[in-house]
Protein backbone atom coordinates (compact mmCIF):
# COMPACT_ATOMS: atom_id res chain seq x y z
CA UNK A 1 0.00 0.00 0.00
CA UNK A 2 1.33 3.54 -1.12
CA UNK A 3 1.16 6.43 0.50
CA UNK A 4 -0.09 7.96 -2.10
CA UNK A 5 -3.10 5.88 -1.94
CA UNK A 6 -3.16 5.80 1.81
CA UNK A 7 -3.77 9.74 1.42
CA UNK A 8 -5.88 9.17 -1.23
CA UNK A 9 -8.23 7.12 1.10
CA UNK A 10 -7.93 9.68 3.95
CA UNK A 11 -9.34 13.01 1.17
CA UNK A 12 -12.11 11.00 0.22
CA UNK A 13 -12.84 9.82 3.54
CA UNK A 14 -12.39 13.75 4.64
CA UNK A 15 -15.37 14.39 2.14
CA UNK A 16 -17.65 11.91 2.96
CA UNK A 17 -17.60 13.19 6.82
CA UNK A 18 -18.40 17.10 5.19
CA UNK A 19 -21.32 15.51 2.94
CA UNK A 20 -22.38 13.87 6.19
CA UNK A 21 -22.25 16.74 8.11
CA UNK A 22 -24.24 18.76 5.24
CA UNK A 23 -26.61 15.55 5.45
CA UNK A 24 -27.22 15.77 9.37
CA UNK A 25 -27.73 19.38 8.87
CA UNK A 26 -30.45 20.01 5.61
CA UNK A 27 -32.16 16.37 4.17
CA UNK A 28 -32.05 14.35 6.96
CA UNK A 29 -33.14 16.74 9.10
CA UNK A 30 -36.34 17.06 7.34
CA UNK A 31 -36.71 13.75 6.70
CA UNK A 32 -40.01 10.94 8.46
CA UNK A 33 -38.01 8.31 10.60
CA UNK A 34 -38.39 5.58 8.44
CA UNK A 35 -36.25 8.07 5.57
CA UNK A 36 -33.58 9.18 8.36
CA UNK A 37 -32.79 5.08 9.10
CA UNK A 38 -32.01 4.42 5.55
CA UNK A 39 -29.82 8.03 5.17
CA UNK A 40 -27.67 6.47 8.17
CA UNK A 41 -27.49 3.00 7.19
CA UNK A 42 -26.16 3.48 3.71
CA UNK A 43 -24.15 6.09 4.78
CA UNK A 44 -22.44 4.38 7.18
CA UNK A 45 -21.97 1.82 4.77
CA UNK A 46 -20.42 3.41 2.19
CA UNK A 47 -18.12 5.38 4.96
CA UNK A 48 -16.54 2.29 5.76
CA UNK A 49 -16.26 0.86 2.27
CA UNK A 50 -13.88 3.82 2.06
CA UNK A 51 -11.95 2.97 4.94
CA UNK A 52 -11.59 -0.53 3.75
CA UNK A 53 -14.04 -2.25 6.38
CA UNK A 54 -16.71 -4.25 4.50
CA UNK A 55 -19.57 -4.51 7.08
CA UNK A 56 -21.08 -8.50 7.62
CA UNK A 57 -24.34 -8.99 9.74
CA UNK A 58 -24.66 -12.14 10.62
CA UNK A 59 -28.18 -13.85 12.07
CA UNK A 60 -29.72 -10.40 12.93
CA UNK A 61 -33.62 -10.18 13.01
CA UNK A 62 -35.21 -8.97 9.92
CA UNK A 63 -37.48 -6.29 11.78
CA UNK A 64 -35.32 -2.98 11.49
CA UNK A 65 -37.74 -0.86 12.85
CA UNK A 66 -38.95 -2.89 16.34
CA UNK A 67 -37.43 -0.21 18.93
CA UNK A 68 -34.60 -2.47 21.02
CA UNK A 69 -31.25 -1.81 22.49
CA UNK A 70 -28.10 -2.76 20.77
CA UNK A 71 -25.59 -4.08 23.70
CA UNK A 72 -21.98 -4.77 22.36
CA UNK A 73 -18.17 -4.96 22.77
CA UNK A 74 -16.18 -2.10 21.59
CA UNK A 75 -13.01 -1.94 19.69
CA UNK A 76 -13.05 0.65 17.25
CA UNK A 77 -14.46 4.08 16.35
CA UNK A 78 -15.44 1.88 13.56
CA UNK A 79 -17.95 -0.31 15.78
CA UNK A 80 -20.73 2.62 15.48
CA UNK A 81 -20.76 2.76 11.78
CA UNK A 82 -20.90 -1.10 11.51
CA UNK A 83 -23.46 -1.02 13.70
CA UNK A 84 -25.42 1.97 12.08
CA UNK A 85 -25.02 0.04 8.81
CA UNK A 86 -27.36 -2.45 9.67
CA UNK A 87 -30.14 -0.69 12.24
CA UNK A 88 -29.99 2.95 13.05
CA UNK A 89 -29.20 3.61 16.31
CA UNK A 90 -29.10 6.76 18.90
CA UNK A 91 -25.58 5.88 20.39
CA UNK A 92 -25.04 6.30 24.43
CA UNK A 93 -21.75 7.66 23.91
CA UNK A 94 -18.84 9.32 25.94
CA UNK A 95 -18.87 13.11 26.06
CA UNK A 96 -15.36 13.41 24.20
CA UNK A 97 -16.86 12.22 21.39
CA UNK A 98 -18.93 15.34 20.73
CA UNK A 99 -15.36 17.15 20.10
CA UNK A 100 -13.96 14.91 17.24
CA UNK A 101 -13.87 17.22 14.01
CA UNK A 102 -16.47 17.25 11.85
CA UNK A 103 -17.81 13.25 13.21
CA UNK A 104 -18.59 15.06 16.43
CA UNK A 105 -21.02 17.68 15.19
CA UNK A 106 -22.35 14.65 12.35
CA UNK A 107 -22.79 12.56 15.65
CA UNK A 108 -24.60 14.87 17.41
CA UNK A 109 -27.13 15.92 14.42
CA UNK A 110 -28.30 12.19 14.22
CA UNK A 111 -29.24 11.61 17.67
CA UNK A 112 -26.09 10.58 19.66
CA UNK A 113 -26.51 11.17 23.38
CA UNK A 114 -23.32 12.47 25.08
CA UNK A 115 -22.76 11.64 28.55
CA UNK A 116 -20.45 12.35 31.32
CA UNK A 117 -20.39 9.39 33.41
CA UNK A 118 -19.28 11.31 36.30
CA UNK A 119 -22.00 13.79 36.33
CA UNK A 120 -24.92 12.62 38.40
CA UNK A 121 -27.28 15.03 36.08
CA UNK A 122 -26.07 13.42 33.20
CA UNK A 123 -27.29 9.89 34.52
CA UNK A 124 -30.83 10.89 35.45
CA UNK A 125 -31.02 12.42 31.99
CA UNK A 126 -30.24 9.53 30.01
CA UNK A 127 -32.79 8.11 31.52
CA UNK A 128 -35.22 9.98 30.41
CA UNK A 129 -33.77 10.47 26.75
CA UNK A 130 -33.44 6.46 25.97
CA UNK A 131 -37.46 6.12 27.65
CA UNK A 132 -38.27 8.76 25.17
CA UNK A 133 -36.10 7.13 21.88
CA UNK A 134 -37.75 3.64 22.83
CA UNK A 135 -41.11 4.86 23.41
CA UNK A 136 -40.83 6.81 19.64
CA UNK A 137 -39.97 3.28 18.26
CA UNK A 138 -36.22 4.08 17.88
CA UNK A 139 -33.05 1.72 18.32
CA UNK A 140 -30.60 2.65 21.07
CA UNK A 141 -26.75 1.63 21.52
CA UNK A 142 -24.65 1.39 24.37
CA UNK A 143 -20.94 -0.55 24.23
CA UNK A 144 -21.16 -0.73 28.71
CA UNK A 145 -17.47 -1.52 28.74
CA UNK A 146 -16.86 2.21 28.53
CA UNK A 147 -14.04 2.29 26.60
CA UNK A 148 -12.36 0.09 23.61
CA UNK A 149 -10.45 -2.88 23.90
CA UNK A 150 -8.31 -5.05 21.27
CA UNK A 151 -11.49 -6.81 20.86
CA UNK A 152 -10.16 -10.90 22.27
CA UNK A 153 -11.79 -10.41 25.07
CA UNK A 154 -14.50 -8.40 26.80
CA UNK A 155 -13.91 -5.44 29.70
CA UNK A 156 -15.77 -5.63 32.62
CA UNK A 157 -19.10 -4.11 31.66
CA UNK A 158 -20.99 -0.96 33.53
CA UNK A 159 -24.09 -1.99 34.69
CA UNK A 160 -25.03 1.59 35.28
CA UNK A 161 -25.10 1.93 31.67
CA UNK A 162 -27.96 -0.18 31.27
CA UNK A 163 -30.06 1.49 34.06
CA UNK A 164 -32.50 3.44 31.54
CA UNK A 165 -33.09 0.33 29.07
CA UNK A 166 -33.96 -2.27 31.89
CA UNK A 167 -35.99 0.42 33.81
CA UNK A 168 -38.17 0.73 31.10
CA UNK A 169 -38.34 -3.06 30.57
CA UNK A 170 -36.67 -3.00 27.07
CA UNK A 171 -35.32 -5.74 24.99
CA UNK A 172 -31.88 -6.25 24.78
CA UNK A 173 -30.31 -7.25 21.47
CA UNK A 174 -26.57 -8.79 22.55
CA UNK A 175 -24.07 -8.45 19.71
CA UNK A 176 -20.19 -9.38 19.33
CA UNK A 177 -18.02 -7.61 17.05
CA UNK A 178 -15.19 -8.97 15.53
CA UNK A 179 -12.59 -7.93 12.91
CA UNK A 180 -10.98 -10.01 10.10
CA UNK A 181 -8.43 -9.79 7.64
CA UNK A 182 -9.23 -10.51 4.14
CA UNK A 183 -7.47 -13.30 2.31
CA UNK A 184 -4.82 -11.87 -0.13
CA UNK A 185 -2.65 -13.92 -2.00
CA UNK A 186 -2.86 -17.56 -2.56
CA UNK A 187 -1.20 -18.42 0.09
CA UNK A 188 -3.82 -16.91 2.24
CA UNK A 189 -6.82 -18.75 2.11
CA UNK A 190 -9.00 -18.10 4.68
CA UNK A 191 -10.16 -14.66 6.60
CA UNK A 192 -7.84 -14.14 9.56
CA UNK A 193 -8.53 -12.26 12.96
CA UNK A 194 -7.40 -9.06 12.70
CA UNK A 195 -6.44 -6.46 15.70
CA UNK A 196 -6.17 -3.37 13.19
CA UNK A 197 -8.98 -1.70 13.98
CA UNK A 198 -8.99 -1.69 17.45
CA UNK A 199 -8.83 2.24 18.25
CA UNK A 200 -7.00 1.91 21.94
CA UNK A 201 -4.59 3.82 24.39
CA UNK A 202 -3.57 6.90 22.25
CA UNK A 203 -4.08 6.27 18.99
CA UNK A 204 -5.24 9.09 16.85
CA UNK A 205 -7.88 8.54 14.38
CA UNK A 206 -5.38 8.94 11.62
CA UNK A 207 -3.12 5.79 13.06
CA UNK A 208 -6.11 3.77 13.05
CA UNK A 209 -6.58 4.91 9.65
CA UNK A 210 -3.51 3.72 8.48
CA UNK A 211 -3.34 0.94 10.40
CA UNK A 212 -6.61 -0.29 8.97
CA UNK A 213 -5.08 0.47 5.56
CA UNK A 214 -2.03 -1.46 6.38
CA UNK A 215 -4.34 -4.37 7.00
CA UNK A 216 -6.74 -4.15 4.63
CA UNK A 217 -9.00 -5.23 2.84
CA UNK A 218 -10.77 -5.73 6.12
CA UNK A 219 -14.36 -7.10 7.47
CA UNK A 220 -16.21 -5.62 10.53
CA UNK A 221 -18.44 -8.77 11.64
CA UNK A 222 -21.57 -7.77 13.96
CA UNK A 223 -23.07 -10.98 14.77
CA UNK A 224 -26.88 -11.18 16.82
CA UNK A 225 -26.35 -13.56 19.59
CA UNK A 226 -30.04 -13.63 21.53
CA UNK A 227 -32.57 -11.29 22.27
CA UNK A 228 -32.88 -10.64 26.36
CA UNK A 229 -36.44 -9.63 27.54
CA UNK A 230 -35.42 -7.38 30.74
CA UNK A 231 -38.94 -7.35 32.57
CA UNK A 232 -37.91 -8.82 35.73
CA UNK A 233 -34.17 -8.91 35.74
CA UNK A 234 -31.74 -6.30 37.35
CA UNK A 235 -29.41 -4.49 35.68
CA UNK A 236 -26.30 -6.65 36.66
CA UNK A 237 -28.18 -9.38 35.72
CA UNK A 238 -28.39 -8.25 31.98
CA UNK A 239 -25.18 -7.28 32.10
CA UNK A 240 -23.44 -10.28 33.14
CA UNK A 241 -25.56 -12.28 30.86
CA UNK A 242 -24.67 -10.15 27.89
CA UNK A 243 -21.04 -9.93 28.39
CA UNK A 244 -20.96 -13.80 28.98
CA UNK A 245 -22.39 -14.25 25.67
CA UNK A 246 -20.12 -12.02 24.34
CA UNK A 247 -17.21 -13.21 25.34
CA UNK A 248 -18.04 -16.76 24.14
CA UNK A 249 -18.35 -15.68 20.89
CA UNK A 250 -14.83 -12.92 20.54
CA UNK A 251 -13.25 -15.80 22.24
CA UNK A 252 -14.07 -18.76 19.76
Amino acid sequence: MTRLAFAWRVLRLLGKLQIGLWLSATSFARADALERHEIIRAWSRELLELAGLEVRAVDFPNDTERPVTLVANHVSWADIFALNSERACHFIAKAELRRWPLAGRMLANVGTVFINRNDRRDTHRLKDVVHRLLAEGETVAVFPEGTTSLGRDVLKFHPSLLEPIVASEGEVWVVAIRYYRRPRGAGMAAEQRSDAAAYIDRMSLLDSLRAIHADGPMVAEIRFIEAIHCAGLSRREVAERARARIREVVQS
